[in-house]
């Protein structure tokens, strides 16, 4: 899997703004995507969706959790099970508890891996928010 960072900033944000990206740092705000050759991605839609996925055991209690159609749920969770091999979400057999959905070893995988770049992205972008603030500040 290729991941792709895709990093926008904005120097003349006011407090109010609505800017489109997560607050890393001060001054950055950014997204990124983890993407594979084909084109399949997941980003934090996505992985909020399989957090929530994995929290309730259920595509319907994850889609309302997050204010989204089952129908769209379920159409991210047939994307993102194109990403590897092998899918990142599985229904459950059904029986006395009605089955469910999990998280495959390999959906479990990419949550992890997608935090653990989100958390050095973040360190990355807090660094260079305080350079960019000292230099601006150098500049007035």
């Amino acid at each position: 899997m290729t991941s792709i960072a895709h990093i926008t900033s904005d120097t003349k944000q006011t407090p109010s703004s609505k800017l489109p990206g997560e607050a890393y740092s001060e001054r950055i705000r950014a997204r990124f995507w983890l993407s594979d050759d084909s084109g399949s991605y997941v980003g934090i839609g996505r992985i909020t969706l399989l957090e929530e996925i994995q929290k309730t055991g259920s595509i319907n209690q994850a889609a309302k959790a997050m204010n989204m159609s089952y129908k769209k749920a379920w159409k991210l969770v047939d994307e993102m099970n194109q990403l590897l091999n092998q899918p990142l979400v599985i229904k459950a057999q059904g029986g006395k508890s009605g089955g469910g959905t999990i998280l495959t070893q390999e959906g479990l995988w990419v949550l992890e891996q997608f935090r653990a770049i989100e958390q050095r992205l973040q360190k990355f972008l807090q660094h260079e928010s305080c350079q960019f603030a000292q230099e601006l500040n150098s500049l007035k």
